[in-house]
């Protein structure tokens, strides 16, 4: 096994091992956690942003230069992530005014299998963009690593929360979501092959992911930051992103 395919493994095993962290909201008070919750959320956008612009975007087009290709890779990823959002979003919705139109008082336990699909393809989609990123440098491979597991770790404390309310005992919950974050090992492995025998796939990913980073930073984590209008959360907040911003800018200096 190559160092590449070595690094590539070890990164998505972790990223998958982050499903995990759901366990720890138990100790937590449920005030205290949310804010937590959101200091994380916005380390995250930060690291995404600063992935995106520091680390994805600048090697894309220091390979292919700012042109159409690269431009309609950065909005295609946009549009991907937009899609399956949407996609998501519509089943939830969907099954929620099914339960509403029946009165049902029971745990709503079709959003268990929606949201463990919804979140396993977007795990696939994170293995394909850390393969991918390992494959142009092992420096911009760990950037990319770094930004997904810190938005993973909001995302999954989430997605356990949704298991528990969907009827789930927390072991099964716990091994259920760890199953759909293990799917980003089966994406990394394909963009291993895929990279490995064509270089077009390197090209591809890198404005693609800065598109998706773009996309999950912008439109899912900074509103959930703008509920919080106190003067000190939102201080707090700001603070935080600049924090995950300057994650990814220490990195450059270690390359």
């Amino acid at each position: 096994m190559t160092l590449t395919a070595l690094y590539i493994l070890i990164s998505v095993i972790i990223v998958s091992l982050v499903s995990l962290i759901g366990v720890f909201s138990f100790f937590f008070r449920k005030a205290n956690f949310q804010e937590v919750l959101l200091i994380l959320v916005s380390v995250s956008a930060g690291s995404l942003f600063g992935g995106a612009f520091l680390h994805l975007l600048p090697e894309a087009v220091e390979r292919e230069g700012f042109g159409l290709k690269v431009s309609l890779l950065l909005l295609g990823g946009v549009l991907t992530f937009f899609v399956l959002e949407k996609f998501i979003h519509w089943r939830h919705c969907h099954v929620h005014a099914q339960e509403a139109a029946k009165h049902v008082s029971h745990h709503p336990r079709h959003l268990a299998p929606l949201n463990l699909f919804g979140d396993a393809l977007h795990n696939f989609l994170d293995g394909l963009v850390i393969a991918g990123s390992y494959l142009v440098s092992i420096p911009t491979g760990i950037a990319t690593t770094i930004a997904v597991i810190l938005h993973e770790v909001p995302q999954e404390i989430a997605d356990f929360g949704v298991l528990l309310y969907a009827g789930m005992s927390k072991t099964k919950a716990l091994f259920y979501n760890f199953l759909s974050a293990a799917v980003a090992i089966l994406g990394a492995l394909l963009g291993l092959l895929l990279g490995t025998r064509s270089e077009w796939f390197q090209l591809l990913i890198l404005p693609f992911a800065a598109g998706g980073f773009v996309y999950i930073a912008g439109s899912n984590l900074i509103p959930e930051l703008h509920k919080e209008c106190g003067l000190k959360d939102s201080l707090w907040h700001f603070v935080a992103l600049l924090l995950g911003v300057g994650l990814m800018v220490v990195l450059l200096f270690l390359e």
